[in-house]
């Protein structure tokens, strides 16, 4: 038995032990961040002197009843010539929104916009098969790309362009904002850690050199890098992390720039926000899969490898964080049993604190807009530790995403529903585009709730509490994902 518990341990340690690693190569990035901030100063934008590349935008859209009309008015608005800009919307969709949308687009069409509306009805690879599609008929030498809840402003193209002068960029990323960030608590969370992706992740690769990626949307590729890529595959969830590699291992460069931003719906009920997180897990596991070999395998530094591999396994963290939810009481006993203290894990408290660094400078010092960095710490201080809570909640059913795509099971593209939810007097309403229902792994969430009530009072029972706020927050965690999973199932 004792044998059998200091495996349990040491198992538990190495689980905290990657955890730190983590959290220190996130530091590390902010590092790489703060480096060349001040060195990173925007482009001026093109002038009405400078030529204007021929930019095809490409507006993919599936079942977008509520923005598809916002969508395509907020487009066409974008400052750009007319007879350089093509305007592709290639919709999938299967309901009204299809008329909707050629309502528009011929709208704007006998205003003399060159606008097309293309129309699948078989949906094959999903997002990635209408961009394929839609390049077949392109005519530009760039392609832009917005999804249906993106925003972006009219000086988008003419602050992003220039950014192609230098020939090695293959894709330029801009940083997204968020139109409905103080909606509700689920809406602020998704911005807190967005912030962090963009601010801190994808700055601090593009500072260092390492591999980053294309986002989906938001963003404007080159044809030609696209094209030596070997073009959009549909293998995965996540067409644009596979084609975003691809490209970089082709030699192009992804060039992400924080001075652009564009606006985005961010989902305001925890269904949409479910789907959106699987489709993230599983899409990043099934491109370890795919892309990870090659990568290993290429004339690369020894750093960017290193970089690539942590960023593609970077789902993997949540079935980590899952094991060390579960194996914590366990552990508990056994450390009780055996009279160990935790001190020998103290080392956890440096990832958590490079956790808390990262977070503090992407969110309190870039991206709130509050006056006074005062409220900006106080704010920061009460969504700290309910973003931790949150997320280690969502450990279960992002775990689920990530075996099933390291194992390799197939599922559809679940899009991410868009309900043009913007500020707090918007309510949410009935959706035909959510999924809601009570499935297992809601069930289990449940149990899990009760199983770290279980916890706290072990903690309590055997006088041990080194374990407790740990048990607390996923306490809170898993009982705010069931109680909002719960609340919005009368959205129908």
């Amino acid at each position: 038995m004792e044998r059998f518990q200091i495996i349990l341990i040491a198992v538990y340690t190495a689980c905290l032990l990657y955890m730190t690693i983590f959290s220190l190569i996130q530091l590390g990035l902010l590092k790489e961040f703060r480096k060349k901030r001040k060195d990173n100063k925007p482009l001026p934008p093109l002038t009405s002197e400078d030529p204007h590349p021929m930019v095809t935008i490409q507006l993919p859209l599936f079942n977008e009843m509520f923005v598809v009309e916002r969508l395509i008015d907020n487009i066409m608005k974008i400052n750009y010539p007319k007879d350089k800009l093509e305007i592709q919307v290639l919709d999938d969709s299967t309901d009204d929104s299809v008329q909707l949308a050629i309502n528009k687009v011929n709208h704007y069409k006998n205003l003399g916009y060159n606008i097309k509306h293309i129309h699948r009805t078989d949906r094959s690879g999903y997002k990635a098969g209408a961009l394929k599609e839609g390049m077949k008929h392109a005519e530009g030498e760039f392609i832009a790309i917005f999804d249906a809840d993106f925003l972006p402003e009219p000086d988008f193209l003419i602050k992003a362009m220039p950014y192609f002068h230098n020939d090695k960029i293959g894709v330029v990323q801009t940083r997204w904002e968020h139109l409905n960030e103080d909606y509700s608590l689920l809406t602020k969370l998704q911005a807190f850690q967005l912030n962090v992706h963009f601010t801190v992740e994808q700055a601090g690769r593009c500072a260092a050199g390492h591999f980053l990626q294309f986002n989906g949307t938001a963003g404007i590729w080159r044809r030609t890098a696209i094209d030596e890529a070997g073009g959009w595959h549909s293998d995965t969830l996540t067409e644009d992390l596979d084609l975003s590699y691809r490209a970089q291992l082709k030699g192009w460069k992804i060039q992400y720039v924080e001075d652009i931003i564009c606006p985005a719906e961010l989902p305001a009920e925890i269904y949409g926000l479910k789907s959106q997180q699987f489709r993230w897990m599983k899409g990043g596991a099934e491109n370890t899969r795919k892309l990870l070999p090659t990568i290993l395998k290429a004339d690369l530094p020894a750093s960017i490898k290193f970089h690539s591999a942590m960023h593609l396994m970077a789902s993997g963290i949540f079935f980590i964080i899952l094991w060390v939810g579960i194996l914590s009481v366990p552990v508990l006993w056994a450390m009780d049993d055996l009279g160990l203290k935790a001190t020998f894990m103290g080392f956890c408290l440096l990832g958590t604190l490079a956790v808390m660094s990262v977070f503090y400078e992407a969110n309190v010092m870039m991206c709130w807009k509050e006056k006074g960095v005062t409220n900006r710490f106080w704010k920061f201080v009460m969504l700290f530790p309910l973003f931790m809570a949150v997320s280690m909640g969502f450990s279960l059913h992002n775990s689920i995403a990530v075996i099933q795509g390291y194992w390799g099971k197939k599922s559809s593209f679940v899009r991410t529903p868009k309900m043009n939810i913007l500020n707090v007097k918007d309510k949410l309403k009935s959706n035909q585009y959510v999924i809601q229902k009570i499935d297992l792994t809601l069930i289990a969430e449940a149990l899990f709730f009760c199983y770290f009530v279980f916890a706290i009072g072990l903690g309590v029972y055997l006088e041990y509490f080194a374990f407790m706020l740990f048990h607390i927050l996923l306490l809170t965690g898993f009982g705010i994902n069931f109680f909002y999973s719960l609340r919005h199932l009368s959205l129908k």
